[in-house]
């Protein structure tokens, strides 16, 4: 299934680049997740059943990496604008594991799919486990392997808004899952005669973007050219905001650029 989702690389995480966080951990987490077979053979088969099967909106490789990146891209601008962080810190674990549990939860959220679509976070806890065996050995003692498997996979089910983050960790990937929405995720799935509203919908989104805010430590900003757009950002995008732990740190406000006539919706802030 080829994507034309290249263009959505603005927010892209870029290990050579200046972080408000320490990130050398991370790099070495990342460079191993993008060499392993059996995780990217995971983000290729678990968009079969989402998009091929089901025409849903892509749950694959791109997504993955959107996701994560918009992730850490929340989590350095929420880090440089003071936002507390406990996932790794209750656990007695380092500041530089922050960003390494927000990195692998959100590679593994979907694994699930592989499954099924439905109740997938409850099936990606299990595959996730197994991985994350393999991967945290190579940096992490027993003791420390155990409690950064337990807030990767915390983070995992709570992208799920059903559950409840009870970490900031959790609550940034939660929220950088409900991020990934401009028109190219929905691409397959509208050629292929989907015409549900997450695809309709999505055709909608225009842009993203991510900065530092002034009454808020995140501004998100949303173009969308017609008002369908606002299935995406008043129940989906809201969904996922609410509850996060993040509401009072994350400013949303999505504009409808369309041009001509009269538009149902200017303007939606969250």
């Amino acid at each position: 299934m080829s994507d034309d989702r290249d263009a959505v690389d603005d927010q892209s995480y870029d290990p050579d680049a200046d972080h408000a966080f320490p990130d050398e951990r991370l790099n070495d987490v990342l460079a191993f997740v993008e060499r392993d077979e059996e995780i990217q053979t995971y983000l290729d088969a678990q968009n079969v059943n989402p998009v091929a099967r089901m025409r849903y909106n892509d749950h694959g490789a791109k997504h993955v990496s959107i996701v994560r990146d918009r992730a850490l891209t929340l989590y350095d601008l929420c880090y440089e604008g003071g936002v507390e962080f406990n996932g790794a810190a209750d656990q007695g674990l380092d500041a530089a594991d922050e960003p390494v549990i927000v990195a692998l939860a959100a590679t593994l959220h979907d694994i699930g799919h592989v499954v099924h679509r439905d109740e997938h976070p409850y099936y990606s806890i299990p595959l996730a486990a197994d991985l994350l065996d393999r991967i945290l050995d190579e940096w992490y003692d027993t003791a420390d392997a155990v409690r950064m498997k337990g807030e990767v996979l915390h983070a995992i089910l709570c992208h799920h808004t059903a559950e409840t983050p009870l970490t900031t960790e959790a609550g940034i990937l939660r929220l950088a899952d409900g991020l990934d929405m401009e028109h190219g995720r929905s691409r397959y799935p509208y050629e292929r005669g989907g015409r549900g509203i997450n695809t309709v919908s999505s055709q909608a989104i225009e842009s993203v973007t991510l900065k530092a805010g002034d009454s808020a430590a995140v501004l998100v900003e949303i173009e969308m050219h017609n008002a369908a757009g606002v299935y995406q950002v008043d129940e989906l995008l809201k969904a996922k905001l609410r509850g996060s732990g993040l509401e009072d740190d994350v400013r949303i406000v999505a504009v409808n650029t369309s041009e001509g006539g009269e538009n149902i919706v200017e303007r939606i802030e969250l």
